[in-house]
């Protein structure tokens, strides 16, 4: 399974060296992996705490948070060979799971510049989509779990968790 977000945080990612590393996004995140199996424990504090996923791979759409987290088309274009190079490393993953928006519309981006068919019209994102993209690949889109968005209720904890049981299930259906 692979994970694509919007970028670092700035005092999450970029300040401990791990991606939801040392932010409240993270804690969600992590809760919901280890819940899912995808985790060896429900917390990552920093990058030495032994933390392992199982699995699992996080990425990420841009290689720093932009302002305001929003970032521009020029920003995503710039970042885009990045998230290109890791894909073709990641050839093996059959779950994508884009967390927000940004990530959902990134990924698709990518899979069709490397030269991978997008259905049309292209899947449309939402908490709990689900779209098969051929070649064993599926796509499920949750929301990004921000404060914005866990302290506004909009995504919960039980709806974290489903998306990432959901990938787990996928995953074993494959073998």
């Amino acid at each position: 399974m692979v994970l694509v977000g919007l970028a670092p945080a700035a005092h999450g990612g970029n300040r401990t060296g791990r991606m939801f590393t040392g932010d409240r996004s993270g804690d969600w995140l992590f809760e919901a992996l280890h819940s899912a199996g995808f985790a060896n424990q429900p917390t990552s504090e920093h990058r030495d705490d032994g933390l392992e996923l199982r699995d699992a791979y996080i990425t990420a759409a841009l290689r720093c948070a932009p302002p305001a987290n929003k970032p521009t088309p020029a920003e995503m274009a710039r970042c885009a060979p990045y998230l290109q190079s890791e894909l073709r490393l990641l050839e093996r993953a059959r779950v994508i799971v884009a967390l927000g928006r940004i990530g959902w519309d990134a990924y698709l981006r990518a899979h069709r510049a490397l030269g991978k068919a997008v259905p049309r019209p292209a899947p449309s994102f939402g908490h709990g989509a689900e779209a098969d993209l051929g070649l064993g690949i599926v796509l499920l889109g949750t929301y990004h779990p921000s404060q914005q968005n866990t302290f506004t209720g909009k995504l919960t904890r039980p709806m974290l968790r489903a998306v990432f049981e959901r990938a787990s299930a996928l995953i074993a259906r494959q073998g």
